[in-house]
């Protein structure tokens, strides 16, 4: 048998935490010393205690450990258990570091109001382009609700597109439109440009882009969910200077590698005189 002392030493945790077990019922001495009190433990005991400590750091409250642990659950089961939770425990790490950015992103805009370099923008005409296509409709326009829509409709694209034969003949072009329902959300169109000899299929629609006589432009560097300082960039030139926006800006993607960092987007907003 084992000291309370040694025992905490052997399963890595304090004292304190195997006497508050001990007061829980969560993990009872195998003796106790009817004229000291001193607590005693087996080192059986140890994969109780290895259980107990796995799903309180998993997030599981004390009261929760103790009905799993009742079940008297075997290895595998418990071992599945801790491996789903293991999944959520990620799934919201990711989801903090996500909204984490989209802090950042907002953060750094809020920083660099005052002395954006609105002399990056420049009004030029786009040319039409025939754009094979995929859409489907995100919930809002913030980048949280567009990237998970637009980045698997250019995947869909691109597969579909290699089945039927079809090569690009440009960079990607992304486009908006209000939803057609009144709500908030936004139909999302994903493009490729492509030969005029192409016709849309059952996979793909084949649409004309009709030329933008005026578009205020600007270039984004880096991956879209930072696009926030970029577009509000674009937005006080395109005020200061006395235009008025008249639809949501494309989105061009002149360079995509691998490294999102290493992205570049022309924003090419349609505008017209005041």
């Amino acid at each position: 048998m084992f000291s309370i002392g040694e025992f905490a030493e052997h399963g890595r945790v304090s004292v304190r935490m195997l006497r508050h077990y001990d007061a829980t019922g969560l993990l009872r001495p195998a003796r106790v010393d009817p004229v000291t009190g001193y607590r005693f433990y087996e080192a059986g005991q140890l994969a109780r205690l290895n259980r107990v400590v796995a799903l309180k750091d998993l997030g599981f409250t004390l009261r929760q450990v103790g009905l799993i642990l009742d079940e008297r659950l075997d290895a595998d089961a418990l071992r599945g258990m801790l491996c789903l939770r293991r999944v959520e425990l990620e799934t919201a790490v990711a989801e903090a570091a996500v909204r984490l950015a989209r802090v950042e992103a907002r953060l750094r805009t809020i920083e660099s109001e005052g002395h954006m370099p609105t002399e990056d923008v420049v009004v030029k005409r786009i040319p039409a382009v025939r754009l094979a296509e995929l859409s489907g409709v995100a919930a809002g326009f913030s980048p949280e609700d567009i990237g998970p829509v637009v980045g698997p409709l250019f995947d869909a694209l691109c597969t579909v597109l290699e089945a039927a034969g079809v090569e690009p003949i440009g960079p990607g072009i992304a486009y908006y439109e209000d939803s057609p329902n009144g709500d908030d959300g936004i139909v999302v169109h994903a493009g490729l440009p492509v030969a005029p000899s192409v016709s849309g299929t059952a996979d793909f629609a084949v649409v004309e882009l009709p030329v933008i006589e005026r578009a205020a432009t600007i270039v984004h560097r880096g991956p879209m969910d930072g696009v926030l300082t970029t577009a509000q960039t674009l937005a006080h030139r395109i005020d200061t200077d006395g235009y008025r926006s008249t639809g949501y800006a494309r989105e061009s993607y002149l360079e995509c590698p691998q490294d999102q960092a290493k992205w570049v987007t022309e924003l090419q907003e349609p505008i017209t005189e005041l």
